[in-house]
């Protein structure tokens, strides 16, 4: 007789995460399928009505609770960053405190930016009063990244839920455990709250496809532009909106008046923190001729003694991703095959999984250490004649996710000139720490916008309402019984105001 198979007896896949460092396991969860996930999503549409329903102030009373038991427990938040992605200690405390900063003021802020706002209807419809109101979009799948854990995905994460959206959120498979954590950290500071305001999912790629097709109303993405755009032409079956946050291969302009000194030591730490994988951190420069030497000699000396390691002490942790430490050797092979010179480092600074600095002079602008994105702790440095060649390069490339600026006179003329969504003047990547600045790039770095207003704004769509406060007599424009003589006073109105030459 055949045994009618039972619930214990069916094997659910496992998605198990390790330290980068040494291998060693940190966690494990059941992979959700397609199922499972489109029950995440009934769930977060359940909940959306009553999430809504709070309104702004309880809204921010709710995210605020969370935001306090993210830093009353940030030390144990912090080892488990620590052990999953290899980031220091001290790193991962740096990015929780500022995902925290981005929470309190997207739930501080949201009511002002959000709330309804009334215009002016104009002479012709000076009867009516005119409101513009912002409905959150409903369900937000948020599919976050390895590099940046908590930050990036808090960007979209606190911003929808501030607008009244609820949110389901696939972490990284590199680091699920930290999205689980982040996640259930909402649950445990709101118990009274109901299940489904914030969930997560877990599992792979394939995860996250089932997350955009489950029925989502908005669809929030960070990570690379190949994968941007499956999930852009998947929501387009839907008309699902999307915000892409992706590549990026941020230069950084150093011009002759530059505090030379400064702009190294800022460009070594953008370059090479978090193991260089960082969206937004420099991975090529561009320096005018007459402060060059002088400028690779301060950034040699920086950069020279960095040592990647796990233990305390340790500049920078590993490569999080193990084919990841390929695609540094690819690009760093290519570009000295091609007539660069590295001046810190080399192929021999490659020792999976880790990898120290390597700075590259005279990186030909074809090769891929300088067209395409490394994420990894390596640099090129170029002399240019000036500032205007300099601007050229920096434009040439197919990314426009962030940029960096040097100069103790002409910063904000050099940064407007440069085609990237943000850009920072005499520091390193200072924008991602203002939560009042919007987030997001150009070309192949993405489309939309997280942060700021435009953040908040982009997680809701605008409501139009024109309500007729009182009829005009003779004056029913929008109707069939509207007369000739009503007419040619609209005529003669319209000539008096439009007609003349001011």
């Amino acid at each position: 007789m055949t045994e009618t198979p039972t619930t214990a007896h069916i094997s659910v896949p496992e998605l198990v995460t390790v330290d980068p460092a040494d291998g060693a396991r940190v966690g494990s969860w059941p992979i959700d399928d397609a199922a499972a996930v489109g029950a995440a999503v009934e769930r977060a549409r359940t909940a959306a009505q009553v999430w809504r329903e709070l309104g702004f102030t309880e809204r921010k009373r709710a995210l605020q609770r969370w935001a306090g038991y993210l830093i009353g427990h940030v030390d144990e938040f912090c080892a488990l960053i620590h052990a999953e992605n290899g980031k220091t200690v001290d790193d991962a405390y740096l990015e929780v405190v500022t995902a925290v900063e981005h929470l309190e003021w997207a739930a501080v802020n949201a009511a002002k930016i959000l709330g309804p706002k009334k215009v002016w209807p104009g002479l012709m419809m000076a009867n009516h009063e005119a409101v513009i109101e912002q409905r959150p979009h409903g369900v937000v799948g948020v599919i976050g990244p390895w590099n940046y854990p908590v930050y990036t995905p808090n960007g979209s994460i606190a911003y929808a839920l501030a607008a009244g959206n609820t949110v389901v959120f696939k972490p990284s498979e590199l680091t699920t455990g930290v999205g689980h954590w982040y996640v259930d950290a909402f649950t445990k500071a709101n118990p009274a709250l109901p299940a489904g305001i914030l969930g997560a999912v877990t599992g792979p790629g394939e995860t996250g496809r089932a997350l955009v097709e489950a029925g989502v109303d908005m669809v929030a993405f960070t990570g690379s532009t190949a994968t941007g755009k499956k999930i852009m032409a998947a929501a387009a079956r839907r008309l699902t909106p999307v915000v892409l946050e992706c590549g990026g291969k941020d230069a950084a302009i150093v011009a002759e008046d530059a505090d030379v000194a400064a702009a190294a030591d800022a460009i070594a730490w953008s370059a090479m923190s978090n193991s260089g994988q960082t969206c937004v951190g420099t991975e090529r420069c561009y320096v005018v001729e007459s402060v060059f030497d002088e400028f690779l000699a301060e950034l040699t000396t920086r950069v020279a003694d960095l040592a990647p390691g796990s233990a305390a002490g340790a500049a920078y942790g590993p490569m999080t991703m193990p084919s990841q430490v390929d695609v540094v050797t690819a690009h760093v092979r290519d570009a000295l095959d091609k007539g660069a010179t590295a001046v810190v480092g080399g192929l021999d600074a490659i020792r999976a999984p880790f990898v120290s600095p390597i700075v590259l002079v005279d990186a030909p602008e074809d090769s891929d250490a300088v067209r395409e994105e490394t994420f990894g702790p390596t640099l090129t440095v170029r002399k240019v004649r000036d500032v205007a060649e300099a601007i050229r390069l920096t434009n040439a490339g197919k990314y426009g996710l962030a940029s960096s600026v040097f100069s103790r006179k002409r910063g904000m003329e050099i940064a407007r000139a440069l085609r990237a969504g943000a850009t920072s003047v005499n520091s390193p990547a200072a924008y991602a720490a203002i939560p009042a600045l919007p987030f997001g790039g150009v070309g192949e770095s993405g489309v939309g916008r997280i942060h700021g207003a435009a953040g908040l704004l982009g997680f809701t769509r605008p409501h139009s309402i024109a309500r007729q406060r009182f009829a005009i007599p003779g004056m029913a424009l929008q109707s069939f019984a509207r007369t000739e003589s009503t007419m040619s006073l609209i005529r003669k109105v319209t000539a008096r105001r439009f007609g003349r030459a001011k």
